[in-house]
């Protein structure tokens, strides 16, 4: 009798472990099919990767610890686009480097951080239609001989961030060039600031930050690429995509990006 009770309970106990790990690999399968979207309406909130060094774009403010720019305020729409409510959002700090990296790991739902749409990051994320149209440029201080890229010779050290495209993009236009790389932009603007480099180049969008914050320092020679930015997503989330581009028409077609555009960038 005493051998018939232990082999049931033994029997219930096997019952109870197979039934709770299929139901744990039940609930897990479930996971992993549900896409991004959803996992946003479920958790309530999105959680957007942005820059905090670059004014106008994505920029933490000293005083207040508050992250504010062109890029925060459309993620704010996109946020209430998607959850009703514009405070549902949570801002991650990236920077050219970290970014990609951060969104394959789940880390951040989205990438809006003055990202370049190019063939080579399309083999890793999916983008969103252009959400806004920069082009690479210099930035000097003012009365420098360099005017333009054209002035870039052998020797002159120029100055730019890890991880993004105007690092391939000087190269090709001024291969004799020193390029020295920072890990974001508060580093190269400071550099620059102290002599460490001649010029600074990045999207002009970055560089007319970076001028409005030090009217010492100006734009010079006016655009030698074309920098598209997309919203970037996790690799195959297509309905996520396909929401954003919805969300980025119906903000243009509102007038509303007009108005974020115009708040921030003085053209």
């Amino acid at each position: 009798m005493k051998k018939l009770i232990k082999w049931v309970c033994i029997s219930f106990l096997f019952c109870l472990a197979v039934a709770f790990v299929g139901g744990c690999s039940k609930s897990t399968d479930e996971n992993a099919n549900v896409n991004a979207l959803e996992k946003i309406k479920k958790r309530g909130k999105l959680i957007v990767g942005v820059k905090n060094d670059t004014y106008l774009f994505g920029y933490k403010d000293p005083k207040t610890g508050k992250v504010e720019g062109f890029d925060i305020d459309i993620a704010k729409a996109l946020a209430k686009d998607i959850l009703g409510d514009e405070n549902k959002v949570e801002f991650k700090e990236v920077t050219s480097k970290t970014r990609i990296p951060m969104l394959k790991n789940g880390e951040i739902d989205a990438i809006i951080a003055t990202m370049t749409i190019t063939e080579e990051r399309k083999k890793e994320v999916d983008f969103s239609d252009v959400y806004f149209d920069a082009g690479q440029s210099l930035l000097v201080k003012k009365g420098s001989p360099i005017k333009s890229v054209k002035d870039l010779k052998k020797g002159t050290k120029v100055l730019a961030v890890k991880g993004a495209t105007s690092v391939d993009n000087i190269k090709k236009v001024a291969p004799e060039v020193e390029v020295l790389e920072f890990e974001n932009y508060a580093e190269a603007f400071t550099a620059l600031k102290s002599g460490k480099g001649d010029a600074l180049t990045t999207d002009n969008a970055i560089l007319y930050g970076m001028a409005a914050q030090d009217q010492n320092y100006e734009v010079v020679g006016g655009t030698f690429t074309e920098e598209p930015y997309g919203i970037a997503v996790k690799k195959g989330e297509k309905e996520f995509v396909q929401r954003i581009n919805e969300f980025l028409k119906k903000l243009k077609d509102s007038g509303e990006y007009d108005k974020i555009k115009n708040k921030w960038i003085k053209e």
